[in-house]
């Protein structure tokens, strides 16, 4: 199998959502495991906004980002994973964590975003339990 075979295979397979969208922020690629953490289909997915996943007060804040990353090319978002909350078709929220890449072409010029997402809901819910005790604990002594 050749190394192109390989690595689309990860990427289409693998449990982390890999979502690709371009300048506009239109989604071009989205993944099994984008399908799994979201719930839409790729074929719902594609051609979408990526608003389609950022809940409604965040929005805001993502479009100003985002402009400002395809105006200069710099991102604070690249090797350390941010954690931030997700919307899913169903309307729950799901915490993630998530780098990106910057694709750009030839000449240096931005082409889109890819982004690698991980669903860390269940770690979040452990740690704020785990919080919430200790100030119990804390209040209690």
């Amino acid at each position: 199998m050749e190394q192109d075979q390989i690595a689309a295979r990860i990427v289409a397979d693998t449990q982390d959502a890999v979502i690709y969208a371009d300048r506009s922020g239109t989604v071009q690629m989205w993944n099994k495991g984008a399908e799994r953490i979201f719930g839409w289909r790729e074929t719902e997915a594609i051609g979408e906004n990526l608003d389609m996943i950022i809940p409604e007060k965040h929005r805001r804040a993502h479009r100003r980002g985002w402009s400002r990353v395809m105006d200069t090319g710099l991102t604070r978002y690249g090797a350390d994973p941010l954690a931030v909350p997700g919307l899913r078709k169903d309307g729950s929220i799901v915490s993630l964590e998530f780098s990106i890449t910057l694709l750009k072409d030839a000449d240096g010029a931005i082409e889109g975003v890819a982004a690698i997402l991980r669903d860390v809901t269940k770690r979040w819910n452990r740690e704020r339990a785990l919080h919430k005790r200790v100030e119990e604990l804390e209040a209690a002594r």
